[in-house]
């Protein structure tokens, strides 16, 4: 009884042990695999200067520690940005969220068109009463599947062109800004003559002239459509029709071609702005071989900020003269917009974030960590003191621009077929005809109103 006794306590033991050793391995093996965590893919063109890079990183990261949500946020060029997002678009595996300062004059218009972008009203319509006009109507967009227009892109900053020159440079030849005139032909002959002065003293090739002629240039089709505004030729009608058999669309493409074309025959832009990227005129006026140039955005001045004397006493920042006819100018407005897309795999995280970011604390501070490349499109946000300092002789002028002068946006946002001769550059190509090939500016003319009338039959249905 007692050996019995023993071999029942020593088997109650012996069970207890196996039990207590491979219930954890029991259980272990039928716990479910933990879920991968994919993060917010975020496609960011990769910014002029570092302050750009780290104004969005900090956004990002803020919102990563607020909201619990992982993103990974990938910097590339232009190229490389929209090459990756056209290949995951056509491998039907987009990333959720993408900035390039391309976008709208590429992708936005022409995905909204085919409905490929995620409506963003959700994202839109509690800020949308903060943004200016401009910046509404660039991003809403036709969809040719719905048939309907509605909110495709986020806008999250604005630029216009600007004009700076070398005050040093004038005042060696004994001139200031109050000579420069603001009627719109005796402002563009002032640097000419400028030029002209130049030389004669100093014996060297400056250019009076910083005007992009470049097919491989945005700056040229930005400055070609801003002089047609100037001269207030309109191409398309209120439905956005192509009114290509009007004499006065022809007469406009005429008269601005002749008048950018001329500078050049002449001598007062320099031979190689015809093969100038977007950075060459920015990397010329800041090497001394330009007096004056025009450019989209802040970058020049901005990149000089560390340099007091530079930045504040050397580069001006001038207001565009007047319209031929006498009016103020209306600048012409690029809208800095994000995407996403009806397929993104985060869509709800990806809405998340654009709503984050459109937070006017939160796009202001977005704004000002770049350095103030690029400007708000939210107009309250110009109240700011940084955009309000008056001894800033660069922003204090483009402010100015932003809320004292008239806006409008560039064409595609009446039809997403002008977005295909923006993206195509006819402008820049049809300067290279006349200057390169020899062609003549008629001739030129009736060429591109040839190209832009095949590029809106591509497009049926389109506005």
């Amino acid at each position: 009884m007692h050996k019995k006794l023993l071999k029942l306590i020593f088997f109650l033991v012996s069970l207890f042990l196996v039990t207590c050793t491979t219930q954890p391995e029991q259980l272990n093996s039928q716990k479910a695999p933990l879920p991968r965590v994919t993060p917010l893919t975020i496609f960011w063109t990769k910014g002029f200067y570092p302050e750009e890079d780290e104004a969005i990183q900090e956004i990002v990261n803020t919102w990563e520690k607020e909201t619990g949500h992982h993103a990974e946020l990938i910097f590339l060029s232009d190229d490389e940005n929209l090459q990756m997002t056209q290949e995951a678009l056509e491998a039907e595996n987009p990333p959720d969220i993408v900035y390039n300062r391309r976008l709208e004059f590429s992708l936005i218009p022409r995905l909204a068109w085919e409905g490929k972008l995620a409506d963003v009203s959700d994202v839109i319509e509690p800020v949308k009463s903060l943004y200016s006009q401009t910046a509404i109507e660039s991003a809403n967009l036709y969809n040719s599947v719905t048939k309907q227009r509605s909110y495709y892109a986020v806008p999250i900053q604005q630029q216009t062109l600007h004009i700076h020159y070398w005050q040093d440079l004038l005042k060696d030849i004994n001139l200031k800004e109050s000579d420069i005139p603001d009627e719109w032909d005796k402002f563009w002959q002032f640097w000419p003559n400028a030029q002209n002065l130049i030389r004669k003293k100093n014996k060297s090739q400056i250019y009076g002239i910083g005007l992009g002629l470049s097919p491989a240039s945005h700056d040229t089709f930005y400055e070609f459509e801003q002089a047609l505004q100037a001269y207030d030729f309109q191409l398309l009608d209120e439905n956005g029709i192509f009114l290509a058999d009007r004499p006065e669309v022809r007469q406009g493409i005429i008269t601005v071609l002749n008048w950018i074309t001329d500078f050049y025959k002449k001598g007062y832009i320099p031979p190689d702005a015809v093969e100038w990227l977007d950075v060459d005129n920015n990397v010329k006026f800041l090497n001394r071989n330009l007096l004056m140039v025009v450019n989209p955005s802040l970058s020049i001045p901005a990149s000089q900020r560390l340099d007091t004397e530079l930045y504040s006493n050397q580069i001006k920042t001038i207001e565009f003269p007047n319209e031929p006819d006498g009016e103020p100018i209306q600048h012409l407005v690029s809208i800095k917009q994000i995407l996403t897309f009806a397929s993104s795999p985060h869509l709800h995280e990806a809405k998340n974030f654009l709503s984050f970011l459109t937070q006017p604390e939160n796009l202001g501070k977005y704004l000002k960590l770049s350095a103030g490349r690029y400007f708000p499109v939210m107009p309250q946000l110009l109240s700011d003191e940084f955009w309000q300092d008056q001894s800033d002789p660069h922003i204090s002028v483009a402010v100015k621009q932003f809320q004292e002068g008239a806006t409008r946006p560039f064409n595609y946002v009446v039809n997403p077929a002008y977005s295909e001769i923006l993206s195509q550059n006819i402008w820049g190509k049809t300067i290279r005809r006349v200057i390169i090939d020899g062609l003549s500016i008629e001739d030129a003319t009736d060429e591109a109103i040839t190209k832009i009338q095949e590029i809106f039959a591509k497009w049926p249905a389109s506005n």
